[in-house]
């Protein structure tokens, strides 16, 4: 965020230059050698075949110059330290604010911070503008602690009136979700008073809240503005209303920007928000009535817009309309994409027609769309829900061959209902390839096959290879896991590994459930282990804080009393 002014330098449009021109000093930057640390004061060489260029330079030509070689920064630098000091200069030229930002940028997209600080060191342009430049950057890479140290850095260059850097690092807080941190900055600008907060503040501070959900938060500030919000404030504290479901605050906030008339009126993205909104809920005659409001304000909808009603429309069911407001986004210039028909995809599934869905997916394909993971994966969820995992195979098979890695959750989809249909077999086989196919299994598809094939006798040694796996895969096993292996063990009479894996449970902390100590304490009582089932009852004992121990030594005893 900036201040008008600085914002003013960075949306001003650039009045265009001959391409030729361009293209001929960017051929000859192309020949230079890179020079890793060039003098501003000793540019190129007096003799240099840019001095032919002296005569038509201009702020804009350097800025376009700049933004044309985006991939050689250090040659570029040695341009623009030649045009700043170019021999003979009959123009007497000297470069902008703008000329400045635009190199800085291009350096700092390269990593170049030193190269940049240095530049601006040396020609005396640290301001509030360039050093908040610098705060994004840093925090850009991940260096808040660097954005926080430029910061004070711009306190004391610009005796704290320095309300762009206080902007950047409040952006660059938000964006890292140190909400609190930026809160506390946020505080710290009004305590002190140096600055008035402007209208980027405040929006920066309620996006930030809104992210994080804090939505009286952000409505506390965005009361409390002491300047007029304008259509980014205006749309960012409805989508944060939105998002919480709140649509009659959000509507209120929409008549408090109606009622400031031609100064702030809503957009096309103020409309599609409050769409979006509604049909999540789904009040879907309310969402239709915000479409028809949209038109009373003289605001177009976009592709976005219709997307947003087409997929409450399929979420709730009506599958046919969605296809109708579809042919009228189309009679109305716009072109559907496969968000569009990923939506109708997800409607067909809610009605339960599978089948249409599969059909529709190779439609998008005659259409030319591409259909992408989303897309597919919608109906390969579908088909593990109405338990047709072969049909779910053969569509990822597909995915794979048009250069598409399924999702984990699609696999997941496929391993769970493999497993309700008892094909074990073809579970490991597909775990065991996820990876070959680029798709690298998480802690649940290992748990779901896992504890299935521990309830089937006769499986633990593929429990004992999938463990390995899960281990190489930085994955470790939970309580439920470890519990369904006891129980898988002693289910194959594997007394002794049923033994270690327990054991192994309660060096890690983890507490075997009553159901799986009866199967356990159980099987040690038909081996005649009376002391194994009594030195595990005082392993739980000793290790775990357990509300219902009782109930383990009820278990026990009864064991043993049967015995």
């Amino acid at each position: 965020m900036a201040t008008s002014s600085a914002r003013a330098l960075t949306t001003n449009p650039t009045p265009a230059i001959s391409p030729s021109l361009i293209a001929s000093i960017s051929s000859i930057l192309k020949t230079l050698k890179p020079h890793q640390n060039p003098n501003p004061q000793n540019p190129i060489t007096p003799s240099s075949p840019l001095n032919q260029f002296s005569q038509t330079l201009t702020p804009n030509l350097v800025i376009q110059v700049i933004k044309s070689n985006p991939q050689i920064p250090h040659q570029v630098l040695s341009f623009f330290n030649w045009a700043s000091n170019p021999n003979p200069n009959p123009k007497n030229y000297s470069h902008s604010t703008r000329c400045y930002a635009a190199m800085i940028d291009l350096l700092i997209s390269h990593n170049l911070f030193t190269i940049a600080i240095d530049l601006l060191e040396k020609t005396g342009n640290l301001s509030d503008f360039m050093m908040g430049k610098l705060i994004k950057a840093y925090g850009d890479h991940g260096d808040i602690r660097g954005a926080i140290r430029w910061l004070d850095r711009a306190k004391n260059v610009e005796f704290g009136r320095c309300l762009y850097c206080y902007n950047a690092l409040l952006g660059v807080l938000v964006r890292a979700n140190r909400v609190n941190m930026a809160k506390g900055l946020f505080d710290q600008i009004v305590r002190e008073g140096v600055v008035e907060p402007d209208v980027w503040t405040y929006t920066t501070m309620i996006r930030g809240f809104c992210k994080m959900g804090m939505i009286g938060d952000a409505m506390k500030v965005f009361d409390e503005m002491t300047c007029q919000p304008n259509l980014v404030t205006y749309n960012t504290i409805i989508a944060g209303l939105c998002r919480k479901g709140s649509m009659e605050t959000a509507r209120a906030v929409f008549d408090r920007m109606v009622e400031r008339g031609e100064s702030c009126l809503p957009d096309t993205v103020t409309f599609t928000t409050l769409i979006d909104g509604f049909c999540k809920r789904n009040e879907l005659e309310a969402a239709e009535r915000w479409m028809e409001e949209m038109a009373k304000h003289n605001c177009e909808p976009n592709v976005v817009t219709y997307n947003a009603l087409i997929n409450g429309l399929c979420l709730g069911g009506k599958v046919e309309e969605a296809k109708r407001m579809m042919t009228k986004m189309r009679l109305n210039g716009l072109k559907d994409n496969v968000a569009t028909h990923t939506s109708l995809l997800k409607g067909f599934c809610v009605v339960g027609r599978s089948s249409d869905a599969a059909k529709h997916l190779d439609e998008m394909i005659s259409l030319g769309l591409e259909p992408d993971v989303k897309a597919y994966g919608v109906v390969v969820n579908e088909y593990c829900k109405v338990v047709q995992p072969d049909e779910a195979m053969v569509l990822l098979e597909k995915m794979r061959m048009r250069g598409l890695n399924p999702h984990v959750s699609s696999y997941n989809a496929l391993l769970r209902v493999l497993c309700y249909k008892g094909e074990l077999d073809k579970a490991v086989f597909v775990l065991k390839s996820m990876p070959h196919w680029g798709c690298f299994p998480n802690f649940l598809s290992y748990s779901t096959v896992i504890c299935s094939l521990c309830g089937v006798r006769g499986r633990m040694q593929d429990v004992e290879s999938l463990v390995v796996c899960m281990h190489r895969g930085d994955h470790k096993l939970d309580t439920s896991t470890y519990c369904m292996m006891v129980r898988g063990y002693c289910k194959n009479g594997e007394v002794e590994m049923a033994v270690g894996t327990f054991d192994d449970m309660m060096e890690k902390g983890f507490t075997i459930d009553l159901d799986s100590f009866s199967v356990f304490a159980k099987e040690l009582c038909a081996e005649g282990r009376t002391s194994d089932v009594k030195k595990a009852f005082e392993e739980i004992r000793r290790r775990c804080v357990i509300s219902n121990l009782e109930d383990y030594k009820r278990i026990m005893d009864e064991h043993l009393c049967n015995l």
